[in-house]
């Protein structure tokens, strides 16, 4: 990891400016972005509009974190465009990048020679000095405002606030949902500075979830510009949320593009987003399966939330697993009391924390939880638990990523 733009513009330079050929879309926040990334992006492609979507991390092939026209990109050619990239950037004198950056430059490549109508790009880290930051955004949009990556982005939410408005553009629309008021007032204030133009959610949006199950959730939204009864295919009222910003920045965006203003197209969009690892239902041994990384507190509350209100508190069982530098403890609060038993499992990344890590970091939420080495061994384990009752891998998304590579392979038979 190396927060900062030098190498990333510099690289682009030497490109020819790929992320300046089309118009893009940076989309920030500590939850929530890339489900609202994804959402916009099905909008987009909805409303005939030939959209590319650059989000991270990947589940299981690294090909998801590009599409283009809501296909992943072809690993060819993927090779292709990473192939630009590291030619210019082995040019004398060389540029050393992060994977996250040759990555990054990479998706302005094939962006940019599809001549796309519009780029939505995930923020990875912050935004202030995020690879993505280059692009310059016509619409800018925070989804949340929470404790996480604090080491880098500093220990308060009004640090945190400050570093994702960084990716605010002047005279450019900047549409912001920030919980907490002073988090809020740290981005208003940011983009006031900026001299971008301030799009409050809470004021602008009003959101009213009428139905949660695991098929998706049911609301009505009303904006400036309209009011509806809309359906996404994810679940949990904050998927409501994410998507009223998806629609919002639409919105926002169709004084550029006119194509994304026709209200009709909006639950067609809606109904199209694909955003596996978020609350996303599979099967195995006769029991359901539900994965969702929700990889800090706030992701665990609202996932929290979700079991409580579908009626599946108390008698799911957990997978869980985490990176170490994430605040475990506070995650464990808020998710294990509504799970009938929990299996801790490490993720094959030299970032998560180990089995020995786990168990002790967890002690006071789950005594006597014990860890096996890798998601499938701890499935295979809860799989094995008597009754039918469900079960749900949370935490990190390479732990995500690896129980959903075995659940496909067992559905195809090759586990």
């Amino acid at each position: 990891m190396r927060l900062g733009l030098e190498a990333i513009d510099a690289v682009c330079e030497r490109l020819g400016r790929p992320e300046r050929r089309i118009p893009s879309v940076l989309v920030g926040g500590t939850n929530g972005k890339g489900s609202t990334a994804a959402t916009l992006s099905a909008l987009a492609a909805a409303a005939g509009v030939r959209v590319g979507l650059y989000t991270s991390p990947h589940l299981i092939d690294v090909t998801e974190r590009i599409r283009v026209d809501e296909a992943d990109i072809a690993p060819q050619d993927l090779d292709s465009a990473l192939a630009a990239v590291f030619s210019a950037a082995d040019e004398p004198p060389e540029l050393p990048l992060t994977y996250f950056e040759a990555l990054t430059a990479a998706a302005f490549v094939a962006f940019a020679e599809r001549r796309l109508d519009l780029a939505i790009l995930e923020v990875g880290l912050g935004g202030r000095f995020d690879a993505t930051n280059i692009a310059p955004a016509r619409l800018a949009v925070v989804t949340s405002i929470g404790l996480d990556h604090t080491a880098e982005l500093g220990p308060t939410v009004q640090r945190i606030a400050s570093e994702k408005a960084g990716i605010f553009r002047a005279r450019r629309p900047a549409l912001c949902r920030a919980e907490d008021v002073e988090a809020r007032a740290r981005l208003a204030g940011a983009a006031l500075a900026a001299g971008a133009v301030w799009h409050d959610a809470a004021e602008e949006l009003r959101v009213e979830v009428e139905e949660i199950s695991l098929d998706g959730t049911r609301f009505r939204l009303t904006t400036p510009l309209r009011a509806a009864a809309l359906w996404t295919p994810l679940a949990g009222a904050h998927q409501a949320w994410n998507a009223a910003l998806a629609v919002r920045s639409a919105e926002l965006l169709a004084e550029d593009e006119p194509r994304l203003g026709r209200a009709s197209d909006a639950a067609e969009g809606l109904a199209r987003v694909r955003w596996p690892g978020r609350l996303e239902g599979r099967g195995a041994g006769g029991r359901l399966v539900l994965l969702d990384g929700c990889h800090n507190p706030d992701g665990a509350q609202a996932l929290a939330r979700f079991l409580t209100a579908s009626g599946l508190g108390g008698r799911c069982h957990l997978v869980f697993g985490a990176m170490a530098d994430k605040d475990i403890e506070s995650i464990a609060a808020r998710l294990f009391p509504v799970a009938a038993s929990v299996h801790l499992a490490s993720a094959a990344s030299p970032r998560a924390a180990g089995g020995e890590e786990l168990v002790r970091r967890v002690a006071a939420f789950a005594p006597g939880a014990t860890s096996s080495a890798g998601a499938a061994a701890a499935l295979e384990r809860a799989l094995a638990l008597p009754g039918s009752d469900p079960i749900i891998v949370a935490g990190s998304l390479y732990l995500v990523g690896e129980a959903r590579a075995w659940l496909l392979a067992k559905e195809r038979g090759t586990a």
